[in-house]
């Protein structure tokens, strides 16, 4: 590892200077004035460790399942689309990091490598399994959507987590005035049709990837339609985008497998929630009928362990990935995986942890701003 790169926002610093100015912003940016985009991060401040001490923590077991597949670790790899602007392997290099580390990877519909040249990169030699999930956005035309599906299945992914906050592409201010599109040579590599590709189209004045959502993506989305792919796939199906106990129970109430909370990367309407501040109303929700994930702002093993602590399963990176891979590619990957699994090993045992069974309610507080006046 660089001996600059001591955090994830090391990885960042260094991917800003390599990365062209518009797919840095891409990358990074928040939707509007990025309130929420702060404050995914800001919120893993307002907790507060409480550490149990003499507990013989000489080792530390940072393994876990999910959806029953065992992983090395509760920290898997978030959907981030189009990854070849980062680096020329993009996401086969991911997916050949995260193999390497033990855990999972979610795919994006939205890739610049196919479904199954991500599986195919995976070696399916004795060692590590192959994890993989994929991302999947409803399109208006039903039959290509489930043709992403049976794609994923044939290739051997494990689970289907489907996107619930799109309808409609959040405005990012930065791909406006960049007029963000996807560079010629790179192209959505899961969609054949000109008008599902998003490559070489004349978008205008405003952010490409916002006309292609509103030509592409079905605004009409509703629960039945949770129904109608739970009935067409034999996979687990998570819904992705949830922020409210409400929405929560509604989602167990129609058989999913599990809950990811997040709140697209800060990247769909600004100002909702930090996902750490809903967790628990989502964990509450649910009484344990399914599995609950977290993404968003995640960047210290310290914020994987307060996660852990408030109910999650396990957690998604997304940008921290990205930032390594336009770094150094899959080994960039692997530095930012191996950086988080340290930090979260240290933080649990600092804090009197042997085991994520061990991980519990009783380890964090929040911390509470009272008025001096």
């Amino acid at each position: 590892m660089s001996e600059r790169r001591v955090c994830v926002n090391d990885f960042e610093e260094e991917a800003r200077t390599v990365l062209p100015k518009a797919i840095y912003d891409y990358y990074r940016s928040g939707a509007d004035q990025q309130q929420t985009l702060a404050d995914n991060t800001a919120a893993f401040n307002r907790w507060r460790f409480l550490p149990r001490v003499l507990r013989d923590v000489s080792t530390v077991d940072l393994s876990t399942c999910l959806l029953g597949q065992p992983l090395s670790m509760p920290v898997c790899v978030g959907a981030t689309a189009m990854q070849r602007m980062a680096h020329p392997d993009g996401e086969t290099a991911t997916a050949r990091a995260c193999q390497a580390a033990g855990t999972g990877m979610m795919l994006s519909s939205w890739a610049t490598s196919t479904i199954e040249e991500v599986m195919s990169a995976m070696t399916s030699s004795q060692g590590n399994a192959r994890i993989l999930w994929l991302q999947l956005y409803i399109y208006k035309d039903r039959e290509l959507t489930l043709s992403l599906v049976h794609r994923a299945e044939e290739a051997g992914y494990k689970a289907i987590f489907v996107t619930v906050d799109t309808p409609y592409l959040g405005r990012r201010w930065d791909d406006v005035r960049n007029r963000f599109k996807l560079p010629s040579h790179l192209s959505m590599s899961n969609f054949s049709t000109a008008s599902l590709a998003f490559s070489e189209s004349n978008y205008g004045n405003d952010s490409g990837l916002a006309v292609y959502v509103a030509k592409a993506i079905d605004p009409t989305l509703s629960w039945k339609d949770i129904a109608w792919l739970k009935k067409h796939t034999h996979l687990p199906v998570i819904v992705k985008g949830i922020l409210t106990g409400e929405d929560a129970a509604q989602a167990v109430n129609h058989g999913v497998d599990g809950i990811l909370v997040s709140n697209h990367g800060a990247r769909q309407l600004d100002g909702v929630p930090a996902t750490l501040d809903v967790l628990e109303e989502v964990v509450c929700a649910v009484q344990g009928r399914c599995e609950v994930y977290l993404d968003g702002g995640v960047r210290r093993g310290a914020d994987i362990l307060k996660a852990l602590a408030l109910g999650a399963k396990a957690v998604f990176i997304g940008r921290p990935v990205l930032w390594g891979l336009a770094c150094q590619g899959e080994q960039g990957v692997s530095e930012v995986l191996e950086l988080l699994r340290a930090e979260l090993r240290l933080a649990m045992a600092l804090a009197g942890c042997r085991s994520i069974s061990e991980v519990n309610r009783s380890m964090v507080r929040k911390i509470e701003f009272t008025s001096r006046i």
